[in-house]
């Protein structure tokens, strides 16, 4: 056999391996929102998988003994509710991003003067790029069991410049909580209540406090998946629900936008919202620990909630893989063919 033949063989081999791969990935693609399901329940961990797309509910379903009526904590979820709620201020003229932490903790300031932290604004807030050193991670135990949270985070010393690398703190996201409080004269329950959970028809379970009183800024607040849901599909309308402006469209873009990048996954960072490629779409998506996901597709019109126990779940973040795994080669498929 000639050289030539010999490649050619081989040529022609690989050309059939791969055709038939492709034919076999194609083929394997779940068909029907059962399927979806049936792939979801090998995720161990998983406890909810709510879909949607052009505002219509395809399929839910709650895995494990869960329940749809019962609020979940969502962990750092709770962040880009916390940037939602800031939007909705800014647009109400309450907040300005230019403002600054000197701003809004004088006194603070007045015993612990620091000009570099006094300018940080509430710009550099919403995008993790305060630069103060972290109360998430190794210090957010010593953080939630401090007599003050505020001076905690404020207490900390700069790790990398404002306005530069990422620095992810549920202490950060905790300060625009109590700004949202300070500038509105309203809890930030309150102030949610009425601006955003009402006119969406949501009713929240759970929200921790800190030892001053005031609700916490970035984690532990108790929601339903299908609640959950809601807030997916205003972002993807640009703010609007059932018709209604709740944040202005402007404020959903700039939230989309990129800002800075996570030093230990590989996503970029809005104002509180993360976002990556998956299956060659464009994916935005609120993130808790545990994996708690609110993600918005919006070249598919879809949003996709799902939810897992916090049991087992550590700092190492392994339950990321499967769900990523699963809403690429499952989700993303599927919702290919009903959009066709």
């Amino acid at each position: 056999m000639s050289l030539f033949s010999v490649r050619f063989f081989f040529c022609s081999v690989l050309f059939f391996i791969t055709g038939f791969q492709e034919l076999h990935a194609q083929s394997s693609a779940p068909t029907s929102i059962d399927a979806v399901f049936e792939e979801a329940e090998s995720i161990t961990s998983l406890r909810s998988v709510l879909i949607q797309q052009e505002g219509e509910l395809l399929g839910a379903e709650y895995f494990r003994k869960a329940s749809a009526d019962y609020p979940y904590n969502i962990k750092s979820a709770s962040k880009s509710i916390i940037s939602l709620l800031i939007g909705i201020a800014v647009d109400n003229g309450s907040i300005s991003l230019n403002e600054t932490l000197g701003d809004y903790f004088p006194e603070y300031f007045a015993e612990n003067p620091n000009q570099k932290k006094e300018h940080i604004t509430i710009r550099n807030l919403l995008s993790m790029q305060s630069g103060l050193e972290t109360t998430s991670f190794y210090n957010y135990g010593a953080w939630v069991v401090s007599n003050d949270w505020v001076e905690f985070q404020l207490n900390q010393d700069f790790a990398e410049e404002p306005g530069g690398q990422m620095v992810y703190s549920t202490g950060t996201s905790h300060l625009l909580s109590v700004i949202l409080t300070k500038a509105s004269g309203m809890s930030t329950k309150a102030f949610a209540e009425e601006y955003l959970f009402t006119p969406l028809n949501v009713n929240v379970g759970g929200w921790d406090r800190d030892p001053q009183g005031y609700y916490m800024g970035g984690n532990n607040l108790a929601m339903t998946p299908n609640d959950l849901l809601k807030i997916g599909q205003l972002m993807l309308n640009g703010g609007t629900y059932n018709g209604q402006r709740i944040v202005s469209g402007s404020w959903v873009r700039d939230s989309f936008k990129t800002y800075t990048r996570s030093n230990y996954n590989p996503y970029d960072y809005g104002y509180m919202w993360w976002n990556r490629p998956v299956g060659g779409y464009k994916v935005f998506f609120a993130w808790g620990y545990g994996g708690q996901y609110i993600f918005m597709i919006p070249e598919l019109s879809s949003v996709v909630v799902i939810t897992n126990s916090l049991d087992g779940a550590t700092q190492r973040r392994t339950y990321k893989e499967p769900i990523f795994n699963f809403l690429e080669n499952s989700i993303i498929p599927y919702l290919e063919i009903t959009a066709q």
